[in-house]
């Protein structure tokens, strides 16, 4: 699982919001150098890149964005006013430390009204238009580095936990990511009966543009998309979540391939690799969902890594879960 760690805190080093996705696209380029492959992008900022040989096309898909924040305006005495990139819990953000992308690199803390002051104390949430972040500096300085649009990412670096356990801000889907290339790795040098793309798409979190418009032109036959899913913890029920460590989840919906699915189960049995089952009654909320319906249709699968306290500076999720998945991947594109 080192080789999997390695490549996790790279990723997750590498900021990257959606249409902003530079930084972490970067860093997987060099990754796959590293490996001897050829990345190959696109103007909608998607990385990819293909190996293996045959008449039939697999596509794995991880996607590059995470959530963030967008400076939207300024204030008197160094504060700024910022929207959503993407899909923001604003429950968890008063009070958080931040860092905003201007021309020079900033540090900030999102302003937290005591609950004294509030009309509903402690109970009230407010609004994220309500909010500000304190960066220390005057207006002037402040104008100066920092302008309209400009990126705001949560300081909140992967840190390892107990056991396999680690957590961070942008796990979503950066352990996608990392299961993509530690997938590739594995099949290095490998004749295969297949044709392999691994896709690392941009603008997840705003409507998948980048899974779609990517799809569209390299016209896969096959798809398996890896993200991330709930986990069990309290108020997270066995039925509304998978259990960390407890392997990656194989969806099943009636949007995906049933197919694909159970040749997923199937080879997990043979390989002695633990997987759980995640039923969704409809559209998935992943890339599948865009690449799906790609040009004359493409069947989709969805392999999910659990994860807790989702679309926060604090996301959960465990190595080896991370590492099964490669590994499930790795077997299902080495099979005639």
């Amino acid at each position: 699982m080192e080789a999997m760690k390695n490549n996790l805190w790279r990723l997750c080093q590498a900021q990257g919001l959606p249409g902003r996705e530079e930084a972490a696209a970067n860093e997987i380029k060099r990754i796959l150098k590293e490996m001897g492959l050829m990345p190959e992008s696109d103007a909608m900022g998607n990385v990819w890149a293909t190996f293996g040989q045959g008449d039939e096309h697999l596509l794995l898909d991880a996607h590059l964005d995470q959530i963030g924040l967008l400076v939207t305006g300024f204030e008197k005495g160094g504060f700024l006013r910022v929207g959503k990139s993407g899909g923001i819990d604003r429950r968890v953000l008063l009070g958080t430390p931040v860092v905003i992308h201007g021309s020079k690199t900033l540090r900030g803390i999102v302003c937290c009204m005591p609950p004294h002051l509030t009309k509903g104390g402690e109970d009230e949430v407010s609004e994220l238009e309500d909010m500000a972040i304190d960066t220390g500096l005057s207006d002037d300085e402040l104008e100066k580095t920092v302008r309209l649009g400009d990126s705001v990412t949560f300081l909140a670096p992967i840190t390892q936990l107990m056991g396999n356990r680690v957590t961070g801000a942008a796990l979503d889907d950066r352990t996608g990511c990392a299961v993509l290339l530690r997938c590739a790795q594995l099949l290095k040098g490998q004749i295969l009966p297949r044709k392999v793309t691994v896709l690392f798409s941009s603008r997840e979190e705003v409507g998948s543009q980048g899974a779609q418009t990517a799809a569209f032109r390299l016209q896969p036959d096959a798809c398996i998309a890896v993200d991330v899913t709930f986990a069990t913890q309290p108020g997270v029920s066995d039925k509304e979540g998978g259990k960390l460590g407890g392997g990656p989840m194989v969806g099943l919906s009636p949007v995906l391939s049933r197919r694909m699915a159970q040749k997923l189960f199937d080879l997990a049995e043979r390989e002695q690799i633990s997987v759980q089952t995640e039923v969704m009654e409809g559209r998935t909320g992943t890339t599948a969902d865009s690449i799906l319906t790609t040009r004359q249709g493409v069947p989709c699968c969805l392999l999910s890594i659990p994860q807790r306290s989702m679309h926060t500076p604090a996301e959960v999720c465990d190595l080896q879960d991370m590492e099964q998945a490669a590994q499930l991947l790795a077997a299902y594109a080495k099979e005639a």
